[in-house]
């Protein structure tokens, strides 16, 4: 109870660290919110005015408490340039967002795992050699342009489906699925390789254990060692990384977003902050920074859970 009390007020603070960070990194950002909301029809009158409504002319500190204080109550604010609440602004964008994530975290799982256990079991020198090589080009390869390779594949020579024309929740949710599942996998792909890397040094590095050659002694096959003896220890590891991995499908999801022309969180972060759309920018920011960190916290208790020497350390 003692560590899971610590880590939660590490989270606490971390995620009042980054509200302070967001709401600074915007506040210092050159540009007048005033100037670009009455565009043509800027006035040194007109823009004082709204300052004072839009609360401009507050200190730093004043305005800070009071974005806090309604963001924790669920209000963020509203849009300087839609003038409707911020939660009405992401409503129609982070299903979008949220989608994509999960199918590629999905895909990170289901793909990741087994492969890495593959890797780690197979003792074919070459199948093997072919199985490292490909799984590093696959991680070193940035989502962009993964998502580049899958759209000039999948849409412009085979025409799976048609770059840039999203069908919407509303339309038709199988369609919606299918061409979601391209960007999901110009994100999964390179995360699935690493979660495959990590799980394969992890499983080799237990199989040179004492306990390992005593499981052999007993008579077990290299897979039944694996299997019943191995995987649980070797998965440690991986458990914090594929918590992060859920972070990242979201992050990345925001570079995608824009390859692909999704209408989710990532060309609406950028639209704002062109715009000097401050709330919802860091509306925007705080959700994912925050998502990194409670997800840092989740890996954290699900350790020591799998593992009682992560309490004790």
């Amino acid at each position: 109870m003692k560590y899971v009390l610590k880590k939660t007020g590490l989270l606490l603070v971390s995620l009042l660290l980054i509200s302070v960070l967001a709401f600074l990194a915007f506040s210092v950002i050159p540009g007048d919110p005033a100037t670009k909301i009455l565009g043509t029809q800027y006035t040194p009158e007109r823009a004082e005015q709204l300052r004072e409504e839009l609360g401009l002319n507050r200190s730093l500190v004043e305005r800070y408490l009071s974005w806090l204080s309604d963001f924790v109550r669920g209000d963020p604010g509203t849009s300087y340039n839609y003038f409707i609440p911020v939660r009405e602004v992401l409503s129609g964008k982070i299903q979008v967002t949220v989608a994509l994530s999960l199918i590629s975290w999905l895909i990170i799982v289901l793909t990741g795992l087994p492969l890495g256990v593959f890797m780690a079991k197979e003792q074919r020198p070459r199948l093997g050699r072919f199985g490292i090589v490909s799984n590093q080009v696959v991680m070193a390869v940035p989502p962009f342009f993964m998502g580049i390779l899958l759209t000039y594949f999948f849409g412009l020579i085979l025409k799976l489906f048609t770059p840039g024309n999203f069908p919407g929740f509303e339309e038709s949710l199988p369609q919606t699925l299918f061409y979601l599942l391209f960007p999901a996998l110009a994100i999964a792909l390179p995360k699935a390789a690493g979660v495959a890397k990590m799980l394969r040094s992890s499983i080799l590095k237990e199989m040179r254990l004492d306990y390992v050659r005593t499981a052999y002694s007993r008579g077990n096959s290299r897979w039944d060692v694996i299997k019943n003896h191995v995987l649980r220890n070797a998965m440690l590891p991986v458990i914090t990384f594929l918590a992060m991995t859920m972070a990242d499908a979201v992050a990345g999801s925001i570079i995608v977003e824009q390859v692909f022309a999704l209408p989710g969180l990532g060309r609406l972060l950028l639209a704002s902050i062109g715009n000097r759309d401050y709330p919802v920018a860091q509306c925007i920011v705080v959700m994912i920074a925050a998502l990194v960190v409670f997800m840092n916290y989740l890996a954290d208790i699900i350790s020591q859970y799998v593992d009682p020497r992560v309490r004790l350390n």
